[in-house]
Formats: structure tokens, sequence, C-alpha cells
């Protein structure tokens, strides 16, 4: 079976959202079942979802309608995560951290369901072949390899940048060969990963701001030369984050993450900052266009 090539069109769109709709409400009646029933009755209603999201993702697939099954696949991925955590929670194998986002040390409970999930969308993408389960997999394995050598703080940052390291040549080596469809989300995961990374040690000054626009810069380079236009888009959140940093500075307001600041306040200082960013973001968008008509 060769890889599912989505589209952008009125029923792609459609599709992913009432795909992701259905995930939604499939977290929704899980929470509803985790507030309602123990934790047995929790993990067999689990079962239950995603019984019926997997069942619904292979009956897309026998009928021909292959995107809508990667959608549902992703889903049942997603399903299948909150079932092990259920399940493994009923036995009393999983750590009281295993909901958390922050990576807290060793765990065997928290690193079975990391793993398990990881294979079952490993195996998912082999039987739907669609991109978007490249999502899940590259996910799951940054978490799964952090959260097993870290514990979080700088070394699960450096841990995270060597991750996105491998992700980046990952995508590389598919937009290479056949499975080019793949490495948008490799592109993706490698964009989120190294930039994280890094913001993890540069967000303190302005120095450091400063080092987060020059890198974000380095993002819309890579967007150009990658033809891969997610690089551009996080390279510009990079720079609007970095406006929000120096807005804030200039004007002197203290706000969490982007550093401390004095008591005065300049509020014409936050428009000029936006209205010069939107402005460079403009003049690259431009320069991009260009060197896209000559490739073409």
């Amino acid at each position: 079976m060769e890889v599912a090539v989505p589209r952008w069109s009125s029923s792609s769109v459609l599709v992913y959202a009432g795909g992701f709709t259905v995930l939604g409400s499939a977290l929704g009646w899980l929470a509803w079942f985790s507030g309602r029933y123990g934790e047995a009755g929790y993990a067999a209603w689990a079962l239950v979802v995603v019984a019926l999201l997997d069942g619904t993702a292979f009956a897309f697939l026998r009928r021909g309608h292959r995107i809508a099954a990667g959608v549902f696949a992703f889903a049942g991925v997603v399903g299948f995560a909150a079932f092990i955590a259920a399940l493994l929670t009923w036995f009393g194998w999983l750590g009281e951290h295993v909901s958390s986002l922050t990576f807290r040390g060793f765990d065997s409970g928290r690193l079975a369901v990391e793993l398990l999930t990881l294979i079952a969308a490993a195996v998912s993408l082999r039987m739907f072949r669609h991109p978007l389960l490249m999502l899940p997999l590259a996910l799951l394995s940054w978490v799964f390899v952090t959260d097993l050598v870290s514990g979080g703080g700088d070394w699960s940052a450096i841990v995270t940048f060597l991750a996105g390291l491998v992700f980046l040549a990952s995508a590389l080596g598919a937009d290479a060969g056949p499975r080019r469809p793949y490495g948008f989300w490799l592109h993706v995961a490698a964009g989120l990963t190294i930039g994280a990374s890094l913001l993890q040690f540069w967000h303190s000054g302005n120095v450091d701001w400063v080092i987060v626009c020059l890198g974000s810069l380095v993002y819309v380079r890579l967007a150009a030369a990658l033809g891969r236009s997610s690089w551009a888009v996080l390279g510009t959140a990079g720079l609007l984050l970095a406006s929000a940093h120096f807005s804030l500075e200039w004007t002197s307001i203290d706000v969490p993450f982007f550093g401390p600041a004095g008591h005065s306040s300049r509020g014409w200082v936050s428009p000029l900052v936006f209205a010069m960013t939107g402005l460079l973001l403009v003049a690259l968008g431009f320069r991009l266009g260009r060197r896209e008509r000559v490739v073409t």
C-alpha cells in the first residue's frame, strides 16, 4: 500500500475537522467516565472508546476512504494511550505524575504507557500509511527517550535538541525518497523540539531574545532551502515571541517567562514593535516568493 497523500480541499478540511471533533468528543466521554466509574470500570469504558475509534478507522479503510481512516487511526492512538493509562492505574502500576507535561525522573509505569503507545502508533502507521500518524510516532519517541534518560531541566533540553536533530535527519531522508509525505510531520517535530530546547536556554534577557530572533531567521531560511513551510511558521512564532519580549521590556511591564521589567509604561512602544515585526515578515514573504518563482 502506497502512502496516503492528503490534498488541501474542502472535503479534506471537513474530514479532518470531523475526525478531530470526534476525538474531542471521545476525550470528553473519557473524562466523564473517569469521574463516574471506578478504576476498573473506567478502563473497560476506555477500551470501548478505543474499539469504536479503531473500528471506524478500519471501516473507512475497507471502503477506500484512506484519509478519513488515517484521521480516525490517529484518534485511536490517543484513545489507546488513555486506555493503557487507565489499565495500569487499575493495576496500581502507574505513578502519580503520569499526566504531567514535565519530566520527573524514572517511572516504570509512565514509561510503559509511553512505550506501548509508541508501539501502537508505529503499528497504525504501518497499517494505514497516513502521514498524520507520523506526528504521534515522532513526539512519543521524543517523550520516551527524554523521559528515560533525563529528569527535567537543562539535561532534558539537551536531549530534546539531539532528538530534534535526529528528526531533521529523518525528515531529509524521507524527502529524498518515495516517503516524502511522511517528511512533513518529521519537519514539524524537528522544528518544535529544536526550538523548544533552545528557548529553554535563551529566554532570560535582551541578548537571549536577540539570539531567538536570529534563530527565527534561520528557520525562515530553512523553509526556503528545504521547501517546507512549517519552518517558516515556527520562525514566525519565534519572531512574535521575541517581539512580545521587547515590547514588554521597553514598556516596562513585568510578565513571567519574558523576564523582569521596571514600573513605568510607554504604551506606544508595543504597537511600534509589532508593526516593525509585521513589516519584516512581509519582506521575508516577498523574498521567499521571489525565490520560489525562480525555482519554478
